[in-house]
């Protein structure tokens, strides 16, 4: 499960617009943070994505990914003309290709890599949707995993949601923020959507005789929509969006990502994933809602600053900055696998989220302060660095972030756990830390 954001320039503090994502996938799915440098190919290649290739265009820009481990697709990303890109599972009534097409990670990857606007991206998105389809197993270990996926689509000048039904789709241009989490959320006002669209709900007798067109109400599958919790995270993310209408900046954008409804939140406390900052906690509805990657998007005309973790957890974790330049990320270590590595930044921060999660609220509560001010330090930097000062910034948060995670392990490790979670709380996260080969203390 997962949460994206959009918020434009009318209800932003500085005219900016605003993108956030937390991608949730299942806890041991390890996401890379990584680069890909743009590209030219001489001659006609083709790409190999997930399950299928397709051809090559003869140019990609470059971007910046986060990508579960085992996937070539991306959960979100940006690329250097400033577009960025989050995906959602959705559950739709139309079926679900298993064995076949590009899943929506391909598609949105593809769209980065071949499109310099919004406008242009949601063009590729939908002309990939008709030439190949979308399909193939979207679960790490869970081999039945298959959706169908809305997008919402950003660059410093405009946004666009996208949402699908098999080969079928609706877009809408975003007004004010918006917001999308596992449901179809489009009704009966869109700007754009498949030729095929109304006809195909009439003919399967979703849309009754007499009605207006709803694509979410036609379109939507009830259970896994439902289980989901897709509406109660949609509602909260709309009602924090609506709260910041004015001051909406980087700051509150993080706090958004970091959202768990109530100050005193226990990770072992709810059945359903229904928190923006989602951690799993049992195989039977919240087995993929662990967030494995965060990124929140400064979109300025003249000036695209991201903020990501590179890390799962984003109330456990810390966003640093990054531009596209010259150079763009430091190394983050060997490229996380699910297994654990202490050489991987991932990984390594795993040890920081999984200890904390025995006593979430005093072991956070130990450095929690310490971290605010350090991101606060380097959110303020970021708004004021020169341009070619802008990567000495990103190498000095990365390098502050590994060194401060490391005082926290031991920090965090020495303290007693002094509530403890519930045993089917505890006995799921002692099988996950088996399976990836990481100690917890």
């Amino acid at each position: 499960m997962c949460d994206t954001f959009l918020a434009l320039p009318s209800v932003t503090a500085d005219g900016s617009i605003v993108f956030g994502k937390n991608s949730d996938r299942e806890p041991n799915e390890a996401q890379a943070l990584e680069y890909h440098p743009a590209q030219v190919f001489a001659h006609p290649v083709k790409v190999q994505c997930t399950y299928r290739a397709i051809p090559q265009v003869r140019e990609t820009y470059a971007t910046l990914l986060g990508r579960p481990f085992w996937m070539w697709g991306a959960e979100m990303g940006a690329n250097e003309k400033g577009v960025v890109i989050g995906n959602e599972a959705v559950w739709t009534r139309m079926p679900l290709l298993k064995n076949d097409g590009l899943t929506g990670m391909d598609i949105l990857r593809l769209a980065l890599e071949r499109s310099s606007s919004a406008s242009q991206a949601l063009e590729t998105m939908v002309q990939l949707l008709a030439d190949f389809g979308q399909g193939g197993i979207c679960g790490y270990e869970d081999k039945r995993m298959a959706y169908h996926n809305s997008f919402i689509i950003a660059d410093p000048g405009e946004g666009w949601v996208l949402e699908t039904a098999g080969n079928l789709w609706a877009a809408a241009r975003i007004k004010e923020f918006y917001s999308i989490s596992n449901g179809l959320t489009i009704g009966e006002a869109y700007d754009e959507c498949h030729p095929q669209l109304i006809e195909t709900a009439r003919k399967k007798r979703w849309l009754k005789k007499g009605k207006t067109f709803h694509f979410a109400r036609c379109y939507s599958d009830w259970f896994y929509t439902t289980f989901s919790a897709s509406r109660r995270r949609w509602n909260r993310s709309l009602e924090l969006l609506n709260n910041s209408r004015g001051s909406l900046d980087v700051a509150s954008g993080i706090r958004i990502l970091r959202d768990h409804r109530t100050p005193d939140y226990r990770p072992d406390s709810h059945f359903l994933g229904n928190r923006i900052c989602a951690h799993a906690a049992g195989k039977l509805a919240r087995h993929a809602t662990q967030t494995t990657g965060s990124l929140l998007a400064h979109l300025k005309p003249d000036r695209q600053t991201y903020f990501a973790t590179g890390t799962a957890a984003p109330c456990i974790a810390i966003f640093k900055p990054i531009w596209f330049g010259q150079h763009i990320l430091p190394s983050l270590g060997p490229t996380p696998t699910g297994t654990y590595n202490s050489d991987s930044l991932w990984w390594m921060h795993e040890k920081l989220h999984r200890s904390v999660l025995l006593d979430h609220a005093d072991r956070l509560g130990s450095y929690g302060r310490e971290r605010d001010e350090l991101e606060e330090l380097w959110i303020n930097r970021a708004n004021a660095v020169a341009d070619d000062e802008r990567w000495e910034l990103t190498q000095d948060a990365f390098f502050q972030a590994r060194g401060k995670t490391g005082e926290w392990i031991e920090n965090v490790q020495s303290r007693p756990v002094r509530r403890q979670n519930k045993w089917t709380y505890r006995q799921y996260w002692r099988r996950q830390n088996d399976r990836a080969a990481i100690t917890v203390i």
